[in-house]
């Protein structure tokens, strides 16, 4: 029997050590565990495999405006209860409160590299992104102040598709808002649509495939329905990659896949050639 013995590590409580919540978020697609810091300073997007995170509106803002150059429209427009919802209101109160969010859409005017546009960036954190009378509200608005102003409009989608609370009110906003870009084009001045996961439903049969140019980010998905109902409805075997962003751009539907990183340059060359100035000198990565 040995003389010494190794005294045995004594805890003072068994309960596990503080540690606080979200501070490390693990990625869904290759599974590394990333520090929250450095996710925020990757644009959420993974270090490792380049998975794309969602950004939420403010942060999605920030990453493609000048500093300080964002001017918000419309921010007190909230929600009612139209059709008498059972308890939409306290949900409407409690996403709110959640979020910091008055809906799901952010709308305002900014410049990138100095040159003006109109920017609408939904936010799927509200409600899953779904558009109800608000949302269609301030797009139709923020469109129709791009056609005064002669500016292009960039419109950020994120959604589920329409609010089925609002019923016939929120499918009312797909017209709606396809009118005013209607007139925006015929006004000859250029729409940019970035479509980012998920973009579905409503959202995707309106205003997100009317865009001159529509960019995607990489791997989201992108159609009306899910695959899942899609393949129930049409008793077909769905190709491999059916409605992301890479077969999107395989069958036209999308001209561009820009990575997150990259969105402010690309964005910034693309409202110098609707605003007929000249192509910005960009210096960033």
């Amino acid at each position: 029997m040995g003389i010494f013995k190794r005294p045995r590590l004594k805890l003072k409580s068994k309960s596990k050590p503080d540690m606080p919540e979200g501070l490390w978020q693990k990625c869904p697609s290759c599974g590394e565990v990333i520090h929250e810091m450095d996710l925020k300073q990757a644009l959420r997007v993974c270090t490792s495999c380049q998975h794309h995170f969602l950004l939420g509106s403010h942060d999605r803002v920030t990453s493609i405006a000048d500093p300080d150059s964002f001017e918000e429209f419309d921010a007190g427009l909230v929600s009612v209860n139209p059709l008498g919802f059972a308890n939409y209101e306290e949900k409407i109160a409690k996403q709110r409160e959640v979020t910091g969010l008055n809906d799901a859409v952010l709308t305002g005017r900014i410049k990138v590299h100095g040159n003006p546009a109109m920017i609408c960036v939904m936010d799927f954190k509200f409600f899953a992104g779904s558009m109800g009378s608000v949302v269609g509200e301030k797009i139709t608005r923020a469109v129709e102040a791009a056609t005064k102003e002669s500016i292009p409009v960039i419109i950020v989608c994120a959604s589920s598709g329409a609010r089925m609370q609002e019923g016939m009110l929120s499918l009312m906003q797909m017209a709606k808002t396809s009118g005013a870009l209607a007139r925006h084009h015929d006004a000859g001045q250029g729409f940019i649509s970035v479509l980012t996961h998920p973009t579905t439903g409503g959202v995707t049969a309106s205003f997100a495939t009317l865009g001159d140019v529509i960019i995607a980010e990489p791997k989201c998905m992108i159609g009306f329905a899910g695959p899942r109902v899609v393949k129930e409805t049409t008793h077909q075997n769905l190709p491999e990659g059916f409605q992301t962003a890479e077969f999107m751009l395989k069958h036209g539907l999308v001209d561009e896949i820009v990575s997150r990183p990259k969105m402010r340059n690309t964005l910034s060359r693309l409202i110098a050639y609707f605003s007929r100035k000249p192509n910005p000198i960009v210096t960033e990565a």
